[in-house]
């Protein structure tokens, strides 16, 4: 299966039986990004991580007393 990144448009193949090429036929709005923009957000989100200054949205996970 060839795919794109969507970051850097580099097209690159890979297996059509990976669970990658599957999520990607089943759900069309998820995205795939190559190996080298995935590393970089990586590196670049953890040195944002360690100034401090991040906030990391999350939902509250509310406990349900049944």
């Amino acid at each position: 299966m060839r795919v794109k990144c969507v970051i850097c448009d580099k097209i690159e193949n890979i297996k059509d039986e990976s669970s990658i090429a599957k999520r990607l036929r089943n759900r069309p709005i998820h995205t795939y990004m190559c190996d080298e923009c995935n590393a970089r957000i990586e590196e670049r989100t953890k040195q944002r991580i360690d100034t401090g200054k991040f906030k990391l949205y999350r939902k509250k996970q509310t406990e349900e007393d049944w």
